[in-house]
């Protein structure tokens, strides 16, 4: 079965990068996980209406984290930030993110 992370970012063009890259590193892992991004201001509204698995928060935008926890809560889904060391699209960046979303989605 598919899982499906988002990334939330703040205007959605470097987020839209490592999604790629980690969709493409659990590719060649066999890992059936998704990761897409969308920008902070549709957040919350991406967190109550969609059918993502995990939400995931980027370094520039952790000043919302507490809001869109609270949205995840409600929904009863984890919305977790990520650390700055994953949030860089080279190998080692792409590797501590694609471990930080397998684990949460596991």
């Amino acid at each position: 079965m598919m899982k499906k992370a988002l990334i939330i970012c703040a205007a959605g063009m470097s987020s839209s990068l490592m999604a790629k890259k980690t969709t493409e590193y659990f590719k060649t892992k066999g890992q059936e996980i998704e990761v897409d991004a969308v920008s902070a201001n549709e957040g919350s509204k991406m967190i109550e209406n969609s059918d993502f698995d995990l939400f995931l928060v980027s370094p520039q935008t952790k000043m919302y984290f507490q809001k869109l926890k609270e949205a995840g809560d409600r929904v009863g889904k984890p919305v977790v930030n990520i650390p700055p060391q994953a949030y860089i699209p080279v190998p080692m960046g792409i590797e501590k993110l694609a471990a930080l979303i397998a684990k949460e989605v596991e």
